[in-house]
């Protein structure tokens, strides 16, 4: 195990590597930055210097070694919007962005976990239909619809929670419910056929032939066999919670690092999205390291050596 995390762990260089090299150069097809962000009055000279202050006059290989050479010290550049260290900047809104994403997190599994298990346990009946049905709808729903909805019924019409921000009481709720109720509906159908298929099994037979007590069988033998498919179906869904957080921020003008980004990349302040893009990167990676160690956990038989 432990050689197969030092595997990994070096793995994460050259990804991060192949990343950098792509946003890079990704973010300058977008044009000169420097065009958009200077004030109208100034001339052509002037407009030249400040782009020599950002090192954009240089040749594109010789901008991406200094970014490179930075990169290691966790410098990013300044922000040309805000005229600060990117990575500061980026870091600031990171909190708000995880009380977003955990908040829907514990949302989607209270609602996917009991409705996922009660619904295989009880197969075509009315509560299985409901899973069912809630589990297509809730993917066929854009995350931003949902979003506009919520504020046209529950913030405009009915003004029970707020609209916009995170100052506000409340405030988390409509968000949270957006961003989470995407995932819950995975989450429900993933955990419906996982435990359709091991309540099938023989080993649960035998468990209710020596008279063991549901609760026993569903806690020790059914769910923690059934486990597998959902921490995958899981972990492959917290990168998908990434982009979501996007799109949800911005529409409920959430102070967060994905409404950050999404300014960044409209303004063309490449320092900013370079360093909002590594710091998800990061936590992609991160995320699918501890699913191949919580894999171990949940079952023993599992092993990278």
């Amino acid at each position: 195990m432990q050689r197969y995390l030092i595997r990994r762990v070096l793995e994460i260089i050259p990804t991060i590597f192949i990343l950098t090299l792509i946003v890079f150069f990704v973010i300058r097809l977008k044009g000169d930055p420097i065009a958009q962000l200077a004030p109208f009055d100034l001339n052509q000279e002037e407009i030249e210097m400040l782009r020599s202050a950002y090192g954009l006059d240089q040749p594109l290989h010789i901008q991406y070694w200094k970014f490179l050479s930075k990169l290691v010290v966790g410098d990013f550049g300044r922000s040309m919007r805000y005229h600060a260290p990117a990575m500061p900047i980026v870091l600031e809104r990171i909190p708000a962005t995880l009380e977003l994403a955990f908040a829907a997190l514990i949302f989607s599994l209270v609602i996917s976990l009991p409705l996922g298990i009660t619904s295989a346990l009880k197969p075509n009946s009315l509560l299985d239909l409901v899973a069912t049905t809630f589990s297509a709808i809730g993917r066929a729903m854009p995350s931003y619809w949902l979003g506009i909805m919520l504020i046209l019924f529950l913030a405009v019409a009915y003004p029970i929670f707020p609209v916009s921000g995170r100052d506000k009481p409340g405030s988390i709720i409509l968000p949270m419910v957006t961003l989470g109720l995407g995932l819950a509906t995975t989450l429900t159908r993933i955990i419906r056929s996982s435990m359709l298929e091991v309540v099938r099994q023989d080993y649960i037979t035998t468990a209710r032939s020596k008279g063991l007590h549901d609760r026993v069988i569903l806690i020790k033998h059914a769910l923690r066999n059934a486990l597998i498919p959902v921490i995958t179906v899981f972990a492959l869904q917290m990168a998908w919670l990434f982009s979501g957080v996007v799109i949800v921020e911005t529409v409920f003008a959430w102070p967060g690092m994905g409404r950050l980004l999404v300014k960044a990349v409209q303004t063309r302040d490449m320092a900013v999205v370079q360093a909002g893009i590594f710091i998800a990167a990061m936590a992609v990676l991160i995320i699918n390291l501890l699913t191949d160690v919580i894999y171990t956990v949940v079952d023993p038989r599992i092993s990278y050596d």
